[in-house]
């Protein structure tokens, strides 16, 4: 009897321990939940309705009529067999390699300079790479539009300047390919901050008995680099360099704004292509289809990263 009202006695003083111990093991998923929720109401609806679209056929007709009858992948078939595509997809890649490649050396580079600067100049240049970090896209392509301007542009005067004959009132935006670099340099410019300064940051977390050690083996400075440094800020390269990528290869703005993918769309990207295509041309569900092969293409470029950083975690 003293045995039953012990175990009757303890069971409503476990309750409220195991319904505290249930509470919190949940907590962390009623914390998320509105971020998540937010996140699937904000990109995962839209992209489903984009899926669908793309598979509807959507002109400027059945737009105005309110109709969106399913071709199934005809919007598919017809870019794949669109050469235009394919030399979009193309210079997209290259864009964006050339503009990461770029963007990791110089940043790289600067990162390494912030670490062996003295205070005041470290706080000089730090301050100089957030100003250029922190313009505003649309501010910095109407500044490069006139450094490369056909009347007044500066670079024109330097051209002449220096020497060189053809420069007056020379057009810079006359070709797609002079276009993209322009975009380039304006890209580049924009993304080295951001990679910097994180070098910076990452490079004061390699020892000084580090580089102490190396110099007493006899490695110069690219030595260094490569067998102190490198593996050290590995987990930081390839993380910057995966950021890089995505940031590149959706770029919209420096693009279409510097010279709307012309002339003659030959300096369009896919971002850029699928706007033209959808706004300009009224061809709405090719669109969604551009941007669904966009996410495709940007995927599985990303798998190989995903499984470099894998790897990399595996080995720590």
């Amino acid at each position: 009897m003293t045995v039953h009202s012990q175990g009757a006695a303890t069971a409503p003083q476990d309750a409220p321990h195991r319904a505290g111990k249930s509470l919190s093991g949940r907590l962390p998923y009623l914390l998320v939940a509105p971020a998540v929720l937010s996140m699937a109401a904000l990109l995962l609806y839209p992209l489903a309705k984009n899926v669908v679209l793309s598979f509807q056929k959507v002109d400027k007709i059945e737009f105005i009529q309110r109709k969106a009858p399913f071709n199934g992948v005809e919007n598919y078939t017809r870019l794949l067999g669109d050469s235009h595509f394919w030399t979009v997809v193309v210079r997209t890649f290259a864009f964006t390699a050339a503009n990461v490649a770029l963007i990791m050396v110089i940043g790289s580079l600067l990162g390494l300079l912030l670490n062996r600067l003295g205070t005041w100049m470290r706080l000089v240049l730090s301050l100089a790479l957030v100003m250029a970090w922190a313009m505003p896209i649309v501010a910095s392509v109407t500044v490069f539009q006139w450094l490369f301007d056909e009347q007044f542009g500066v670079m024109n005067w330097v051209m002449r300047t220096l020497g060189f004959s053809g420069y007056e009132q020379h057009n810079w935006f006359e070709t797609g390919w002079s276009t993209l670099v322009i975009v380039t340099v304006l890209v580049v410019w924009g993304s080295v901050p951001f990679v910097a300064l994180n070098m910076y940051a990452g490079l004061t977390t390699v020892g000084a008995e580090l580089y102490e050690a190396a110099r007493m083996d006899g490695a110069n400075g690219w030595q260094t680099f490569w067998q102190v440094v490198f593996p050290h800020l590995k987990p930081f390269f390839l993380v910057t360099t995966f950021l890089e990528v995505i940031w590149v290869f959706k770029a919209f703005t420096q693009v279409y704004a510097m010279n709307r993918g012309g002339p003659d769309r030959a300096s369009e990207t896919l971002p850029v292509f699928a706007f033209v295509e959808g706004q300009s041309q009224g061809h709405y569900a090719l669109a969604a289809a551009i941007s669904v092969l966009t996410i495709v293409m940007l995927v599985v470029v990303m798998s190989f990263y995903f499984r470099l950083i894998l790897k990399q975690e595996e080995e720590q």
